[in-house]
């Protein structure tokens, strides 16, 4: 395993980092939950990524019962905040109360003494951004965190809350955006900006949903046991599999990773590392061979030629617009 600097500090990331957005809790059994995990850990991921709303708190729990037994030094673990954990009116958002409480919480859901980075899951409109960085701010020197990141933030975003964080002299190091092959939004404005002002990618989604491993054909219906086949999580893959053309052309990568004689899991996940802004790509499993095999994904380096190629088989079902990340925040409080 390869490990990447998270932004402009001295701590590392292993390039592939394990996920678990609507697995454990919900869409696996604890017993193959613990199964990724250790082929996880046994591939050299030390990176594990989580949040608070996940499966309504139970992602985290599975996670620090599967982690129980490791040296915690050797592990760097995140979790986010903002959604939704309860039914009050201050269970979401990135208010005061919401963080101390949720970070605590998350601690113990974790049953750990801090976390690595705690992560503003999105943006909040309806508490000062000032509020909320002073509340990362006593997060951090309580010692619960040691990073902060943030989630699908804009450039703009970015830049203000990099800038109250170097006021308050806390280290502000990652943002966590959906980016892969064919939803680049964060190219134009926010990688740039990452850039300037020393901050890293950790990128979920690297798969699409699933779209860019091939295995949802156009024309056929999803085949038993996908996730696009599951009740309940095929949510976001709806409008991806009505799109012929791009399941058509997803299909065109094949050739690609059958010559370089890797998957086209990892070829995606590979296309991805080949950004130096991208610290680690978050990859999810529902099975212990998922991990193993996208973890295998950071040794692979991509020539330029087939980079060109790729952008060439995939032509306008690439998504550019930059104003998408925007639309990621909600505009009216969350609720239960």
């Amino acid at each position: 395993m390869k490990f990447r600097y998270l932004g402009n500090s001295g701590f590392k990331v292993s390039a592939i980092s394990y996920g678990n957005w609507l697995t454990h809790g919900e869409q696996v059994e604890q017993d193959i939950a613990f199964s990724c995990v250790k082929a996880a850990l046994e591939a050299g991921i030390t990176t594990f990524d989580t949040a608070d709303a996940y499966a309504e708190g139970r992602a985290e729990e599975v996670l620090g019962k599967a982690l129980k037994d490791q040296r915690r030094e050797s592990l760097e673990v995140f979790t986010k905040v903002y959604f939704p954990t309860g039914k009050g009116p201050n269970d979401t958002g990135l208010s005061r109360k919401h963080i101390h409480e949720s970070i605590n919480a998350s601690l113990k859901r974790l049953g750990m003494d801090y976390v690595d980075l705690y992560q503003a899951h999105r943006y909040d409109h309806f508490t000062p951004l000032e509020e909320t960085m002073e509340a990362f701010a006593d997060v951090v020197r309580s010692g619960k965190a040691l990073y902060i990141g943030v989630s699908e933030w804009t450039a703009d975003q970015l830049r203000e809350g990099h800038r109250l964080a170097r006021e308050l002299h806390i280290p502000f190091v990652s943002n966590q955006p959906q980016y892969n092959m064919i939803w680049r939004v964060i190219e134009p404005e926010v990688v740039p900006t990452s850039c300037e002002i020393g901050v890293s990618q950790v990128v979920y989604s690297p798969l699409y949903e699933g779209v860019l491993t091939g295995k949802y054909l156009p024309g056929e219906a999803p085949a038993e046991g996908t996730r696009a086949a599951t009740e309940g999580v095929n949510t976001f893959l709806t409008n991806k599999l009505q799109d012929q053309t791009l399941l058509e052309r997803v299909q065109q990568l094949k050739p690609i990773a059958d010559e370089l004689e890797i998957t086209m899991a990892q070829l995606a996940l590979a296309w991805i590392l080949a950004n130096d802004n991208v610290a680690s790509a978050i990859a999810g499993a529902s099975k212990p061979e998922q991990i193993t095999a996208a973890a295998a994904a950071a040794d692979i380096e991509l020539p330029s030629d087939v980079l060109t190629r790729i952008d060439e088989v995939l032509g306008d079902s690439v998504n550019r617009d930059a104003s998408a990340t925007a639309r990621s925040a909600p505009t009216e409080r969350l609720v239960w």
